[in-house]
């Protein structure tokens, strides 16, 4: 008893208690640093080291417009239907107890468990040429690898669990009284939705959202085994930075990685202020 009232003595002194925290806020700061802040750097000293002008002509180039427009069309297609499937995932899982559910919430990590090259491998051998549908496929005109609907299902395979991991905790933590209560009163099942569950999950609502995104935005992984490469047509911005390079055409490569780590500064700034708000209204709610 004597050694630990000693201990406690020890711990209780000022210097005992500063130098943990200066080591660890040190090794952090490094790690950000080297991790993080030095790439980041890196990718806009080499975007702008041939100059303004250079950087407009590779952020302006054809092919470039054309991987920006196919992003942006994939994220529109996909983000939508994350959501809308994260939504009722969650409101399943959260609120109700049926055969398969464990089996289900399985099935919503297994992106995170899988290699994206390996979902890519997947969906070739489903819809390629020679897989179990490719050819139906082909002859109905409608082709899906190769072409945008295989980027858009890999990438809807690698972003499902995002907007549903970020509901169904939140759902179980919050618990369905107020919505018993609700429907008991007489109100319908959007009503209930609409004014009682959405405006509770709204926040983590719009977190999931901005991750699902940020990773439809930067896939590349299972994209690349499925798109075939196709410069204005199939390529994501992703690829085309690695065609660029693959070229030697470096300046162009980081230039339009640029636009991908601006990207990734945006969301994180959205990311920050989605959970300063989420704080605000638990601090709120307590109250």
């Amino acid at each position: 008893m004597q050694t630990q009232t000693l201990a406690l003595d020890r711990l209780d002194q000022p210097g005992a208690r500063q130098w943990p925290r200066y080591v660890l806020t040190g090794l952090a700061t490094i790690i950000i640093s080297v991790f993080l802040l030095l790439p980041l750097a890196a990718v806009l000293i080499e975007a702008f080291s041939e100059g303004w002008d250079l950087y407009l002509q590779a952020i302006n180039d054809r092919y470039t417009w054309e991987a920006i427009k196919l992003t942006l069309l994939v994220a529109a297609v996909v983000v939508p239907l994350n959501t809308v499937f994260g939504i009722a995932a969650a409101w399943m899982i959260a609120r109700f107890q049926f055969t398969g559910r464990g089996a289900l919430t399985t099935l919503i990590d297994l992106p995170f468990s899988i290699s994206p090259v390996i979902a890519g491998l997947i969906f070739v051998l489903v819809f390629g040429a020679h897989g179990w549908f490719g050819s139906w496929f082909a002859e109905q005109g409608f082709p899906i690898i190769f072409a945008v609907p295989g980027i858009i299902l890999a990438t809807l395979f690698v972003t499902v669990p995002f907007v549903a991991r970020e509901l169904i905790p939140l759902m179980q933590e919050q618990g369905s009284e107020e919505e018993e209560a609700a429907i008991a009163l007489g109100a319908g099942s959007w009503t209930m939705f609409w004014k009682i569950t959405l405006p509770k999950i709204k926040w983590g609502l719009l977190y999931g959202i901005i991750l699902c995104n940020a990773r439809a935005m930067g896939e590349f992984g299972a994209v690349s085994v499925v798109s075939g490469h196709i410069r204005g047509k199939t390529n994501t911005l992703p690829l085309h930075v690695e065609i660029l390079y693959n070229e030697y055409n470096f300046t162009a490569a980081f230039a339009v990685a640029s636009l991908l780590a601006g990207l990734a500064i945006l969301t994180l700034v959205l990311k920050s202020l989605v959970e300063w708000q989420q704080a605000r209204s638990l601090e709120r709610a307590t109250q």
